[in-house]
């Protein structure tokens, strides 16, 4: 069976990241059934574990209009949030398979998603999810603690403005693209189906896709009291904090961070 979790802290995205490391890692330990996350945040950028700030996000634009920048636990890009956009996430049992599991068969669940709303998806790029020229999904990926791990966000009705005014986009990065501005390359899902889709066709749309994918009947369930519980101490221990999200935190801080969830869950 493939679990399916609503749950979301739209006005705290460093909680909604804790809770995204703390699901994996009680999957991890078996605790769970394989499990899609379908979340938003309000306002806020997410760079990725090895990015700067300052090089991914302008900071005046994001004072300015009060969106939060934090660092999640994967690699990628740096990626705008608002309620216009979802984010999905899922994980699921190991094997002795590599990261190209992940980007070659896994996430065709987003793309079969995207199709059955009635959009022509492909992948692009290894890693992007692209409808004609535009791209509506980008996707970051880890294998750590014995699981397979993934995670995007959809661009269905997001502030493209903002995303443009927050985000500093690398000229190299687009022309191997093919394009010479950010605001030519991405596109929201209303806008190319030309008309409106709601939240709920999404969700019903993610759920079917990754459950064709993986050959699994979903359920939708609530949070467990110990994935609440480790996404608590890691929020408190990391997500939290300014060293981690402006990439300070040290070495030996991020090891008994490790070290005290793995207590936790060998409970």
């Amino acid at each position: 069976m493939l679990r399916i979790l609503l749950f979301e802290t739209p006005e705290d995205p460093r909680m909604n990241l804790a809770f995204e490391e703390a699901f994996v890692r009680v999957r991890a330990h078996n605790y769970i059934d394989d499990t899609l996350r379908i979340w938003r945040n309000r306002n806020a950028v997410v760079i990725g574990y090895f990015q700067r700030m300052s090089e991914e996000v302008d900071m005046g634009s994001a004072s300015e209009y009060n969106v939060e920048v934090v660092r999640r636990f994967t690699g990628g890009g740096a990626v705008y949030h608002d309620l216009g956009n979802i984010n999905y996430a899922i994980v699921t049992s190991g094997g002795d398979r590599d990261l190209t599991y992940v980007f070659k068969y896994l996430i065709n669940g987003l793309v079969y998603a995207l199709n059955k709303i009635g959009l022509e998806a492909k992948l692009e790029n290894i890693n992007d999810v692209v409808v004609g020229s535009h791209k509506i999904s980008g996707t970051a990926a880890s294998l750590r603690w014995g699981v397979y791990f993934l995670h995007g966000s959809v661009l269905f009705n997001t502030d493209l403005n903002l995303l443009y005014s927050v985000l500093r986009v690398p000229k190299i990065k687009l022309i191997d693209k093919g394009v010479s501005d950010v605001k030519y390359r991405v596109k929201n899902i209303v806008d190319i189906l030309g008309r409106d889709i709601r939240y709920n066709e999404i969700i019903d749309a993610l759920a079917y896709g990754f459950s064709k994918l993986l050959g699994k009947e979903y359920y939708f369930d609530m949070p467990s009291k110990l994935e609440y519980e480790v996404a608590r101490a890691l929020y408190d221990l990391r997500y939290s904090r300014e060293e981690w999200n402006e990439g300070y935190l040290r070495f030996i801080d991020m090891k008994y961070v490790d070290e005290y969830i793995e207590e936790i869950l060998s409970k």
